[in-house]
C-alpha cells in the first residue's frame, strides 16, 4: 500500500494508493519541508514557526513546538532536532516536551538542514557543515578542504560512507574511510614521491594554481635542508622497524642531496641552503640578508649555481639527521655521516663560533659566538635556544668523533659564559624584550617563534642522549619537560614524541594519536575559517599566539606544519600551495613506531 503527503507550501494533501484522501491548510504558517518517521509511521510537518504532527485519517494537525524562524528538523533516537537561524531545540519525539534549551554553541549556528546520515546527526548551515560526535562536540566541514561552497542547502547519504553535502556552488561528498595509521602514512608517501621530490630534496611547499594538483611546480625554498632532514629520519626510522629497502632507497636518495650541499659550495664545512641548475632562479635582492643576489653563487660546475646564507634552522637540521645516520646506519653510510657533522662543527669552531659565508662574513643567523648569545636579555627567546642548539650539537660531535676539543669546548661555553644557565631557563621566564633592549632583541621577541620550537625539539635528539654526565642528562630532561610542558596545549604529535625519547611515561599518547588520526589527506593549503565558530572558546591576545583553549584538529585548521601557530584560526585569500607530509606526518608516525609507543598494524 502506498502513500505519501504533498504540499505546495500553503495546503499538504494526503494520498494513499493513488487517491487523494485528505487536504489542508498549515495554519497561519507556510510550509518548508514534510518527513515521515518510518519507525512510527507518522509524518511531521515544518512551517516557518511551527511543527507539526500530521494525521490523515483523523484530518488533523497537531501542533508539538512553536517558535519564529524555524529552518529545519529532523527525528533521531526518539528525539526531535529543530533547526533556526540561531542553533537548535530539542524535543521528546513522545512526549514533545523540551530537552534543554536551544543549542547555540555550534560551528554555526545559522542552521539550513539536519539529517541523520549513517547513524551519526549531521547539521547543514550558512557557514559549512558539521557532524555531531558523542562526546558533544563537532565535526566541522568548511571551506574547500571539504565543500564547494559554505552555504549547504541540503546533506544526504551517499554511496558507502559517503556524506553528500549540497552548496550554493555544487555538490561534494565527503568520503570516511578505515584505515590503519600505517596505511595513512603510505598514502602519504604517495603524495610525497609524487610530488614533493626535487634533487632527492623534501619540497614541503609545491606550488599550485586554484587548487589544481595538476598544475604543480617545485623550486629551490629556503629551507629545504630542514625539511628533508626530517623527511630523511622518518624513512630512516621506517627502514629500522620494516626493513623496507623503499624507505632505505628514499633514506639515501635525501643523504646524498644533503651531502651535496656540502661540496658543492667548495668550502670545508660549509654547506649550501640549496643548489639550482643555472638558469632557473633569479639573482633577486631580499631586505632579510641584504645581499645582491640573495645568496646565490656559482658553483665549479657550469651547470650549477648554490646558494649561501646558511641559517641556524638549516643547521639543525643537518645535525638532526647527521647524528640519527651516524647513530643507525653501519658501515660507509655511517662514517660519511661522522665526517660531514665533523666538518661542520670544526668549521664552526674554527670561524669563532659562526657560519662564514662565502664573503668571508657571519650569516644572518649562523651566530653562536658568546658576544652574540649573551646580547641579548634574559628574555628573548633567541639566548636560550641557541645555547641549547650549539651545546647538543658539540656533544654529538664529541660521541661519535671523540674529538677533545667539542668536549672541551661545551664546557667551556657552559661554565665560562652560562651556556648551561641559558638552555635551563624555564620557558616562562621568555617573553618581550623589556625597555632599554636593542632594536634587534625587540624585533625578535615581538611574539613567540613556533619555528624555534621546531629547532629545539629536533636538537633534543642531540642533546638528551650524547649528555656528557648523568647528572646533565637529567638537567636536560627537565629542560626538556619543561618545554614539553610549554607546548602542551598544542598537542603536536612530533613534540609530544621528541619528549618521549627522553623516556617519558606521560607525553600524552593519547593526543597524539589524535593528532595522527586527525591529519587530513588534502594537504593543500585551502582557504580556511574559523574565528566565527561558536563551539569554541576564544582567549585574551597573549604572547604565546594561542587564540583558544583547546587547539582544532587538525583537519579543521589553516596550519599543519610544526613550526606555524597551531592555534591560527583563519586563513583568507586563495589555494596556491600543496604541503609536503614529509615533515609534518611521517615524521612523527614513524618515530612513534621507532620509539614503540605506535604498534604496527594489528595481526599484521
Amino acid at each position: 500500500m502506498f502513500s505519501g503527503a504533498i504540499s505546495d507550501g500553503v495546503r499538504i494533501r494526503f494520498w494513499q494508493n493513488g487517491s487523494r484522501v485528505w487536504e489542508g491548510p498549515l495554519p497561519q504558517d507556510s510550509v518548508i519541508s514534510l518527513q515521515y518517521e518510518a519507525a512510527q509511521q507518522r509524518y511531521w510537518v515544518l512551517g516557518k514557526h511551527s511543527l507539526s504532527l500530521l494525521d490523515p485519517k483523523a484530518g488533523r494537525l497537531q501542533m508539538v513546538f512553536q517558535k519564529p524562524g524555524l529552518t529545519c528538523f529532523t527525528v533521531f533516537q526518539n528525539k526531535l532536532y529543530i533547526g533556526t537561524h540561531d542553533g537548535y531545540q530539542v524535543l521528546d519525539a513522545r512526549s514533545f516536551a523540551p530537552i534543554g534549551g536551544i543549542q547555540t554553541r555550534l560551528p554555526w549556528p545559522d542552521l539550513t538542514a539536519i539529517s541523520v546520515l549513517h547513524g551519526q546527526l549531521w547539521f547543514g548551515s550558512t557557514r559549512g557543515a558539521f557532524m555531531l560526535r558523542q562526546d558533544g562536540k563537532f565535526n566541522y566541514y568548511y571551506g574547500e578542504r571539504w565543500l564547494p561552497g559554505n552555504t549547504v542547502t541540503a546533506v544526504g547519504e551517499g554511496a558507502g560512507e559517503t556524506v553528500c553535502v549540497l552548496t550554493n556552488k555544487g555538490l561534494g561528498e565527503i568520503h570516511f574511510e578505515s584505515m590503519t595509521l600505517e596505511q595513512k602514512a603510505l598514502r602519504y608517501e604517495q603524495q610525497v614521491r609524487q610530488r614533493h621530490i626535487r634533487y632527492g630534496f623534501n619540497c614541503d611547499v609545491t606550488t599550485i594554481q586554484h587548487g589544481d594538483l595538476s598544475t604543480a611546480q617545485m623550486g629551490q625554498r629556503d629551507s629545504d635542508n630542514l625539511w628533508t632532514s626530517m623527511y630523511l629520519v622518518s624513512q630512516l626510522f621506517r627502514y629500522k622497524v620494516t626493513g623496507s629497502k623503499e624507505a632505505l632507497q628514499n633514506c639515501l636518495e635525501s643523504f646524498e642531496a644533503m651531502e651535496r650541499l656540502f661540496s658543492i659550495t667548495g668550502m670545508d664545512g660549509f654547506f649550501a641552503r640549496g643548489f639550482e641548475r643555472r638558469g632557473y632562479h633569479k639573482f633577486e635582492a631580499k631586505a632579510w640578508d641584504g645581499g645582491l643576489t640573495n645568496g646565490w653563487n656559482h658553483a665549479s660546475d657550469p651547470q650549477w649555481d648554490w646558494r649561501g646564507t646558511t641559517s641556524s634552522d638549516q643547521t639543525v637540521g643537518q645535525l638532526f639527521c647527521l647524528t640519527l645516520m651516524a647513530e643507525l646506519m653501519d658501515g660507509d653510510v655511517k662514517k660519511r655521516a661522522i665526517t660531514l657533522m665533523d666538518g661542520l662543527m670544526s668549521n664552526i669552531i674554527r670561524h669563532n663560533w659562526y657560519l662564514i659565508d662565502v664573503d668571508g662574513k657571519p650569516t644572518l643567523w649562523g651566530k653562536w659566538h658568546p658576544d652574540y648569545v649573551n646580547s641579548f636579555p634574559i628574555s628573548v627567546g633567541d639566548r636560550k635556544i641557541m645555547s641549547s642548539n650549539i651545546i647538543a650539537f658539540l656533544q654529538a660531535a664529541y660521541h661519535f668523533t671523540r674529538k677533545p676539543i667539542y668536549k672541551r669546548k661545551a664546557y667551556e661555553l657552559m661554565r665560562q659564559y652560562g651556556y648551561l644557565d641559558n638552555l635551563m631557563r624555564p620557558m616562562s621566564e621568555i617573553g618581550k624584550a623589556p625597555q632599554g633592549a636593542g632594536d634587534w632583541a625587540k624585533m625578535l621577541s615581538e611574539e613567540w617563534n613556533h619555528s624555534d620550537d621546531e629547532m629545539y625539539f629536533l636538537a633534543y635528539w642531540c642533546l638528551y642522549p650524547y649528555a656528557f654526565t648523568p647528572e646533565l642528562k637529567e638537567k636536560y630532561r627537565e629542560a626538556i619537560k619543561d618545554h614539553w610542558l610549554a607546548e602542551r596545549p598544542e598537542k603536536d604529535g612530533l613534540w609530544n614524541l621528541c619528549y618521549a625519547m627522553t623516556g617519558a611515561k606521560t607525553f600524552d599518547l593519547p593526543e597524539t594519536v589524535w593528532y595522527l588520526q586527525e591529519f587530513p589527506l588534502d594537504m593543500i593549503e585551502w582557504p580556511m575559517l574559523n574565528s566565527h565558530r561558536k563551539d569554541i572558546d576564544l582567549i585574551p591576545a597573549n604572547f604565546r599566539g594561542q587564540t583558544t583553549k583547546e587547539v582544532l584538529p587538525p583537519d579543521e585548521r589553516p596550519e599543519l606544519k610544526h613550526n606555524r601557530n597551531l592555534f591560527k584560526l583563519d586563513r583568507p585569500g586563495k589555494a596556491v600551495s600543496e604541503l609536503s607530509a614529509g615533515d609534518s606526518f611521517l615524521l612523527p608516525y614513524w618515530m612513534g613506531r621507532y620509539l614503540g609507543v605506535i604498534s604496527a598494524p594489528i595481526g599484521r
